[in-house]
C-alpha cells in the first residue's frame, strides 16, 4: 500500500510559525541544557553535542508541541477539552498542558502501554480511557470521545502546530551550538524531525539533517529510498515510542530535507543507551538512544573527523524496573 502525498514542506509549517511557537511555550517550557562528553567524543572521532529533551517537563520534547497546540486555542474551545491517542510521551504531555490551561485531556491508550506512561498521565489529571493494542480501535474511541464531548482533537505528530511546537528544540539548540554540522534525531511519526527540518533548513547552511530508525520499524528509511509514503508494517522494536507510521504533513519534510535515515538494531540502541548513562550519567529511553547509536554506525555519511554533531535526545522515560540490559 502507497499513500500519495504532494505536498511541500513550506506549504506546511515555516520558520515563523516555530518562532511563534517558541513565544506560546517560553513561560511554561525548560529551555533544556546542551551536555557534552570528552570520552564519548573520543569514541566516535567528533565532537558530540546532545540537547537533553529527556529534561524537558514531562519527561521528552512532546511537551513543546502539546503546549504550542493549545496555547492557540480560543476559550470556548478549552472549555470543552482535548482528545488523543497515545501510547507514551505525547499523552502525558497533553495531559500536563490541559493542566496547566485549566482543561480536560482525553486519552485513549492501548491496553499494552507502559504502566508507568499511564501513571504519568493520570498524575497530571489526564482522563485514561483503555482500548485494543491496534490503530483502528484507537481511533474508533479517539472519535467516540470527540463526539460525545466536542472535545479538540490533538494529533500526537500529523498537526501544523504540534510540528511547529517540535521545532523549537532544534530553534534553541543552534542557539546554543549554531557551528554544527550534523543534527541527528530519531523518526517514528515525524513530528519532531519535521520541527527540526523546519528550522536547521532555515537557518544554518552548515548543518545537515539525519534521521536515525529502528530497523524493526524502518518506514522512513523505507519511504526515503522509493520517494513514496509506505506505512509502518508489524513493527518490532524496543524503541516503543517509533512504532508509528509517518503522517501525510510529517512525510514530506523527511522526503526532501533529511540527507540520510540510518537504521539500528535493538543491540546497538540498547548499547548506546547503557554507554551513555554509563559516561555521563544521565538516562535516555530507547527512542532517544537510536540517535546515538546512528551516530556510532558504520552506516552513518562519511564525514570528515572531529565534526560538530548535534543530538537531540528526545526523552528519558523509562520503567527503571525494566531496564533492557
Amino acid at each position: 500500500m502507497t499513500l500519495k502525498v504532494h505536498f511541500k514542506p513550506t506549504d506546511i509549517v515555516q520558520l515563523a510559525d516555530v518562532k511563534t511557537a517558541a513565544k506560546n511555550i517560553a513561560p511554561f517550557a525548560h529551555r533544556t541544557p546542551v551536555l557534552t562528553c570528552q570520552s564519548l567524543d573520543r569514541l566516535v572521532g567528533h565532537n558530540l553535542f546532545f540537547k537533553c529533551e529527556n529534561l524537558q517537563k514531562t519527561g521528552a520534547f512532546k511537551f513543546r508541541g502539546a503546549v504550542n497546540a493549545l496555547a492557540q486555542m480560543s476559550p470556548d474551545e478549552l472549555a470543552k477539552g482535548v482528545v488523543t491517542h497515545s501510547s507514551g510521551n505525547h499523552a502525558a504531555a497533553l495531559a500536563r498542558a490541559a493542566q496547566i490551561f485549566g482543561t480536560q485531556a482525553h486519552i485513549v491508550m492501548p491496553s499494552s502501554a507502559s504502566v508507568i506512561k499511564r501513571r504519568a498521565v493520570i498524575g497530571y489529571g489526564g482522563r485514561v480511557i483503555e482500548c485494543e493494542p491496534n490503530l483502528d480501535s484507537r481511533l474508533e474511541y479517539a472519535d467516540r470521545i470527540q463526539a460525545e464531548t466536542g472535545a479538540t482533537m490533538i494529533p500526537p505528530f500529523n498537526d501544523v502546530r504540534i510540528i511547529a511546537g517540535q521545532g523549537t528544540a532544534a530553534l534553541e539548540f543552534l542557539q546554543q551550538v549554531p557551528n554544527l554540522d550534523l543534527m541527528v534525531a530519531p523518526i517514528g511519526g515525524g513530528g519532531l524531525m519535521s520541527g527540526t527540518c523546519v528550522t536547521v533548513s532555515a537557518t544554518s547552511r552548515r548543518c545537515r539533517i539525519v534521521g536515525a530508525e529502528p530497523e524493526g520499524a524502518d518506514d522512513a528509511f523505507r519511504s526515503k529510498e522509493v520517494r513514496k509514503l509506505l506505512p509502518q508494517t508489524n513493527p518490532r522494536t524496543i524503541s516503543d515510542g517509533l512504532l508509528t507510521s509517518m503522517g501525510k504533513l510529517t512525510w514530506p519534510f523527511i522526503r526532501d530535507i533529511v540527507r540520510q535515515i540510518v537504521t539500528v538494531s535493538d543491540e546497538e540502541t540498547i548499547a548506546a543507551m547503557k554507554l551513555f548513562l554509563e559516561r555521563t550519567k544521565v538516562l535516555m529511553e530507547p527512542s532517544s538512544a537510536v540517535a546515538l547509536a546512528a551516530v556510532m554506525s558504520p552506516k552513518l555519511m562519511d564525514l570528515e573527523p572531529d565534526r560538530n554533531i548535534g543530538i537531540i535526545v528526545s526523552g528519558g522515560n523509562v520503567d527503571l524496573d525494566n531496564l533492557p540490559w
